[in-house]
């Protein structure tokens, strides 16, 4: 029974932190635009964007080793941290555009800054950390980082890590103070508090069953209400589907051609999360490890100290796991609808090529706990079973496509946009960095899909975003400017004093 049908500018499908930016752009752009959300959950940011569904840190390439790689010749690319960085500095600027409207208020309750740290052990990754330091410290996004081989100056740096560990592995780390924990569900509530106050139209309990073209090329979105057990039929020009695992089969009902060839492979996640106060008071930072032979990139291990609702917290993790679901809040026959005549090809050459990959997460949904504080032994030599609690973490579904360079069926890490030609319809795929560089992923989708309007919203959007359409890295005065004036707005300036002591 349906008991309502309407037409709108533009419908965006889940309430998380990708449609909540890309809400607010647009709102900032165009005013005049009808705009209605759809989601599943009874509130904003519970899935991917839900704080202990996201490790939480403002990506910005400062600590991840995953996104430096040595090249044959020994020299090593930065090109991906750099651009990563540049990313996340978008976020931040209009994080900061937000703040300065009072459209965002107390920037404390989602972004809090925090040195970012890389750890490793053994001679031969000591010598990749030193190479990756020295290529990374005279960037300009980098600057004030620091190495230490020096067991004192690495206990000054991460007591826990250090205390009472061993002299026979050598052990190196950068340091960078110019890192953030964010708090993406806090973040994505307050950003649809603000849209609906701007007029929104914000449908929670909806979930979205179907998405066909119709015959003058508008989209038709059939929505189920899930609390009045009722169907509702919502015509728009333009959707963006910002579900999260469930983008994959909302873009497969769209029938459009780029969405053919595609799959999905969902990873689960697992995290160990300390309940003694006193151990989480002995650490002050995110310490990132090196990812184990086989695991996929969103498995680095790290000891992150959070901020959740005010409280301190200190996670370890993520455990990487496997549920056929797409979301938490899923259905055990995601991954089997998800395949298609048209990828199965892909399906099965992504399950050939990454055999290690599968003994990997059998091995990681089996380990027990004590499996667990072993690996956690490795940051924290003398952690105890009974500090630690496990938490599941959010599901992520890697995205499978067929490339050049990988050929059939290649896993892909990272966040992709999938549009129509037209314009007319968007979905976004993938995992880490997401959260981070939402900005900058949804002027991609602006961009791709509105782009007789770019010219005139152009001077708005540097408005918002000061650094738009310019390279930091080859303007690095206008990136000490902004990144000075982020901090302030963001309450981050703490950091630019500790890295004015570290740069003099």
């Amino acid at each position: 029974m349906s008991n309502r049908q309407t037409e709108t500018d533009v419908i965006l499908i889940g309430a998380g932190i990708m449609s909540a930016t890309l809400g607010t752009i647009l709102k900032e752009l165009a005013p005049e635009y009808n705009i209605r959300v759809f989601e599943k959950l009874a509130k904003p940011g519970e899935e991917s964007s839900n704080v202990w569904n996201n490790a939480g840190t403002g990506h910005a390439a400062l600590c991840e080793l995953n996104y430096t790689t040595e090249k044959p010749d020994g020299s090593m690319d930065i090109s991906k941290a750099v651009k990563i960085n540049e990313q996340f500095q978008l976020s931040a600027q209009f994080w900061s555009y937000l703040v300065n409207r009072n459209l965002l208020d107390n920037p404390q309750d989602f972004i809090m800054p925090l040195p970012h740290m890389s750890m490793v052990q053994g001679e031969e990754n000591i010598k990749f950390l030193k190479k990756r330091y020295e290529a990374m410290a005279e960037n300009p996004l980098f600057q004030g980082m620091e190495f230490s081989d020096d067991p004192e100056k690495l206990k000054e740096w991460m007591p826990l890590i250090m205390k009472d560990r061993g002299q026979d592995e050598p052990i190196a780390a950068t340091k960078i103070n110019s890192g953030t924990d964010v708090n993406f569900g806090a973040l994505t509530h307050k950003m649809f508090n603000n849209l609906g106050d701007m007029g929104l139209d914000i449908n929670y309990k909806h979930r979205v069953e179907d998405i066909q073209r119709t015959e003058d090329g508008t989209w038709e979105v059939k929505v189920h209400d899930i609390e009045n057990e009722k169907l509702e039929y919502h015509t728009a020009k333009f959707v963006f589907i910002g579900a999260g695992g469930g983008s994959l089969h909302l873009l497969q009902k769209t029938g459009i051609p780029e969405a053919k060839n595609i799959g999905g492979f969902p990873v689960s996640g697992v995290f160990m999360v300390c309940n003694n106060p006193e151990v989480i008071e002995q650490h002050h930072a995110k310490v990132y490890g090196k990812a184990k032979v086989g695991a996929p990139p969103m498995s680095v291990p790290h000891l992150d100290t959070r901020f959740i609702a005010g409280e301190k917290s200190l996670l370890f993790g993520p455990f990487a796991g496997f549920s056929p679901k797409f979301l938490k809040t899923g259905s055990m026959l995601d991954l089997v609808t998800s395949v298609k005549s048209d990828n199965l090809l892909t399906m099965i050459g992504a399950g050939v090529k990454n055999a290690s990959l599968t003994k990997y997460l059998i091995e990681q949904v089996i380990a027990s706990k004590e499996k667990r504080m072993e690996e956690l032994r490795e940051f924290i030599p003398y952690a105890k079973s009974e500090d630690w609690d496990i938490v599941t973490a959010g599901q992520r579904v890697q995205v499978i496509k067929d490339t050049e360079e990988g050929g059939k069926g290649t896993l892909q890490f990272g966040t992709e946009v999938v549009s129509s030609a037209d314009g007319s319809v968007a979905a976004l795929l993938g995992a880490s960095p997401g959260a981070s560089t939402a900005v900058s992923v949804m002027l991609e989708v602006l961009a791709k899909c509105y782009p007789q309007h770019m010219e005139e919203w152009e001077p708005k959007i540097k408005e918002m975003i000061p650094s738009y359409g310019k390279s930091l890295v080859e303007n690095p005065e206008l990136h000490q400017e902004i990144h000075a004036v982020t901090a302030e707005t963001l309450g981050l300036s703490n950091v630019d004093s500790e890295r004015e002591k570290v740069s003099s």
